[in-house]
């Protein structure tokens, strides 16, 4: 499974992945997922919201034990975030056919659709869309860089955009999701473990900043006479940096728009998109308003404007203690516990559905990059601790 997924999407010059949602290498991945899932004998559906199901046992059940990730990526992302979670649900599955497990409670491997919100700058839209997190309205408005809309990407692609919106009925199926995912950090590899359960996903958000000032000529404008919204901007970026270390939080700015993007031209309008986590609520907030209003003070002294929007905000999650807990029991109370800063689909589906994550060792710490990675025993012990998982959910 993993040799089939590997070339798709995956950027010749970079190495990295740009699997986006609703595009070519998004659709090939998709019918990847569809191949295993009839491989295998299971019921495929797409839901409507594009995520995808495959199930075995009766999907209009009830009480079903769901367990998957998702396939898109980060522009130039590593091979593990997401697809790990996919591969490891359909490598379970056959290993506890292997066991000879008995089925009680439907099972489903699911992918839900742009989670990594690349493309459309919203992460985690088909789980927010079916949880009632993101209004059809609102999902209407997203928009690419290249000023394609959400609809009409997801109807190019073949998926009926008039269909998207909350998802109740399916959600009220599940008795619980698990996801398993590489770690985003080295939090396994201090400690030495292959695995480890997630206790709650810190609350974080995306700001954008728009730093507006006064195009001009780079090689006549006197420096005194200048707006220059990059200075602003510039400030900000290393503003962020320093009240995250004083608060014990992250904040990064990872993505900026220039008009007119000139290397003669004195920019006119800066954008600026903030990335900002913290351990809790409080040190998020305290964050955030340092970094807005250092970026306020220094608009005034470079005669710019700023304007402020939070485009997307998800608050703590703690994952429900009782499927928890009842994974410390079935793994032998011995799998270390550990909080992440990182957002999962897990961590939206929690406010309707008992969730719980699994995490693998990721040596380097690095995610988000070409250079991610875990070693084959590390994913293969995922598979077998995810394998337990399910059988003591879903064969009881």
């Amino acid at each position: 499974m993993w040799a089939e997924l590997a070339p798709i999407g995956r950027h010749p010059g970079s190495g990295g992945y740009r699997r986006h949602a609703w595009t070519r290498a998004d659709a090939d991945c998709r019918t990847w997922f569809r191949e295993q899932a009839e491989a295998r004998g299971l019921t495929y559906e797409t839901d409507r919201n594009g995520n995808q199901w495959a199930w075995l046992g009766d999907p209009l059940a009830g009480d079903a034990v769901v367990t998957g990730s998702h396939l898109d990526s980060v522009p130039d992302g590593g091979a593990f975030d997401g697809p790990l979670g996919v591969v490891s649900s359909f490598a379970a599955l056959d290993e506890l056919r292997r066991r000879g497990a008995e089925f009680s409670r439907p099972l489903a491997v699911t992918n839900f659709g742009d989670e990594e919100g690349a493309r459309f700058g919203l992460a985690c839209v088909g789980s927010r869309l079916s949880a009632g997190q993101l209004t059809k309205e609102k999902a209407y408005e997203l928009r690419d860089a290249d000023g394609t809309t959400l609809p009409r990407a997801m109807e190019a692609a073949g998926h009926d955009p008039d269909a998207i919106g909350a998802d109740p009925e399916r959600l009220a199926r599940i008795g619980a999701f698990v996801e398993l995912h590489v770690e985003q950090g080295r939090a396994l590899d201090l400690s030495g473990d292959r695995v480890g359960i997630a206790s709650a996903i810190w609350p974080h958000g995306r700001w954008r900043f728009d730093f507006r000032g006064e195009a001009n000529h780079a090689g006549t404008t006197r420096l005194v006479d200048r707006r220059d919204p990059m200075l602003t901007y510039a400030a900000t970026v290393l503003a962020a940096r320093t009240e995250a270390a004083l608060a014990g939080a992250v904040a990064t700015f990872g993505k900026v728009s220039v008009e007119p993007n000139g290397v003669n031209a004195i920019p006119s309008l800066v954008r600026g998109w903030l990335d900002a986590r913290a351990a809790d609520q409080a040190t998020l907030d305290t964050v955030v308003t340092a970094v807005e209003k250092a970026a306020r003070e220094r608009a005034d002294r470079d005669g710019t404007d700023l304007d402020t929007v939070r485009e997307s905000f998800t608050p703590v999650v703690e994952f429900e203690h009782a499927l928890r807990d009842e994974l410390d029991r079935i793994l032998g109370g011995s799998v270390p516990v550990l909080g992440t800063g990182a957002g999962h689909d897990a961590g939206i589906l929690s406010a309707a559905v008992p969730t719980a994550m699994l995490f693998v060792r990721n040596p380097t710490g690095v995610s988000h990059s070409p250079r991610e990675f875990a070693a084959e025993d590390d994913c293969v012990a995922g598979v077998l601790a995810l394998a337990d998982v399910l059988e003591g959910l879903a064969c009881r």
